[in-house]
């Protein structure tokens, strides 16, 4: 366990926002959570859990510890007739744990290819995309307890998924620190083409039956296509949710805009809009505010233009949900965390 002092985050959020934190805490192996947890640090004040920081919007400066886990390990737990239990440290890159699976032939992760970030922050924001989340993979989640002290697991079903939601947003919030994931993965792959972009774009490569690696990188080019480089562009990918609105608002919507794009949810009964059109046809695509703005190639993307702060991201996202609901009567949630 590292501990540094009055800590630039500025390479520690992919925002690129230059903030500053009291103690930066650096996880190097497993030992070190209970190190951590004997130190009294998490309860000298607030503390945060930082992986790649791709979804965080940071303060000019954190009063508090920041907790990095950097510690990377994947390992194969149980095998049985259909499946594969992986388990892999919270420090472990996503994109690399995906592309690993893939070299080892454990399947389903093929549509998650691609997003920044570590498998510690994919339970807790149930990252999804192109029709897979990550609760459909996940079999449970080991974690520290700060206020008991004790190590949990707890299983899926536990974990209270929703759309980009679980139970470590609400009732374990600021109490639990991730440290494990464990995913059941299949021994057969089967492509999962439901999403019709994803479905086109593999169709237009002329591929018949495509293979994992196929999925995923075609998965890779539809996200670069839309979302900048946070080498370049700082940026939180998707910044705001895609709102569910009961059918019948829906229906309300299409007839004074008939082409607002959206998509079925469950029985019917709701729809999810798609929140960059909504955000687009309020004039906001291409738009800066400051030193913050809307990426001029998705409207679900804000963009640091540089030197921007969390308070302007924080006015910009605020404008667009203003104006968001004065145009259709809809309300925008953001994805990003607002630290």
């Amino acid at each position: 366990m590292k501990i540094q002092t009055n800590f630039n985050l500025k390479n520690h959020n992919t925002f690129g926002i230059n903030a500053v934190a009291d103690r930066f805490v650096t996880m190097e192996s497993p030992d070190d959570y209970e190190d951590l947890m004997r130190s009294g640090l998490l309860h000298d004040g607030p503390f945060l859990v930082l992986g790649a920081g791709s979804n965080v919007i940071l303060p000019d400066h954190y009063h508090g510890t920041v907790v990095h886990p950097v510690h990377r390990n994947i390992r194969q737990i149980v095998v049985d007739r259909n499946c594969n239990f992986i388990e892999a440290s919270a420090g472990t890159p996503w994109s690399f744990f995906v592309d690993y699976c893939i070299a080892n032939e454990w399947y389903g992760l093929e549509n998650l290819a691609g997003i920044p970030g570590t498998v510690g922050a994919a339970p807790v924001q149930n990252v999804g995309a192109y029709g897979i989340e990550a609760k459909d993979v996940i079999e449970s989640v080991h974690y520290f307890d700060l206020l008991t002290g004790q190590q949990c697991w707890i299983k899926n079903d536990a974990c209270q998924f929703g759309y980009r939601h679980s139970i470590f947003k609400t009732e374990l919030a600021n109490r639990v620190i991730v440290d494990r994931v464990r995913f059941h993965l299949a021994k057969g792959f089967t492509p999962q083409l439901g999403y019709k972009a994803l479905a086109a774009a593999v169709d237009q490569r002329g591929v018949v039956a495509p293979t994992a690696r196929q999925v995923a990188d075609t998965v890779v080019a539809l996200r670069n296509s839309k979302l900048p480089d946070p080498a370049s562009i700082g940026s939180a990918g998707s910044f705001f949710k895609n709102p569910v609105v009961p059918s019948g608002k829906y229906h309300e919507l299409r007839l004074q805009f008939p082409d607002v794009v959206a998509f079925p949810v469950g029985d019917g009964k709701e729809v999810k809009l798609a929140a960059g059109w909504l955000i687009e046809h309020c004039g906001w695509k291409g738009r800066s505010m400051g030193n913050v703005g809307v990426y001029d190639k998705q409207a679900l993307v804000l963009v640091n233009r540089g030197g921007c702060t969390g308070s302007e991201v924080r006015q910009l996202a605020q404008a667009i949900i203003n104006d968001v609901k004065n145009k259709f009567d809809v309300a925008l949630d953001c994805e990003a965390i607002f630290v």
